[in-house]
């Protein structure tokens, strides 16, 4: 099987956690147009960071 590697433009490490595409486009430049991205370690802590707010507001939803 082959490994994943971060969808982040320029960035050749390997995936650590999978995220929605919507949300991680408002953080990073992503190659393509998917529907989730692949993200390493640094990209991921990163993209917490920033889109804490945004994830909030989406849990609030399910309840």
């Amino acid at each position: 099987m082959s490994e994943k590697i971060c969808d982040v433009k320029d960035c050749g490490k390997e995936s650590y956690q999978t995220v929605p595409a919507d949300l991680a486009g408002k953080v990073f430049t992503i190659d393509s147009k998917l529907t989730k991205v692949h993200l390493c370690r640094e990209h991921y802590k990163k993209y917490k960071k920033e889109t804490k707010k945004e994830r909030e507001v989406r849990r609030a939803d399910w309840v």
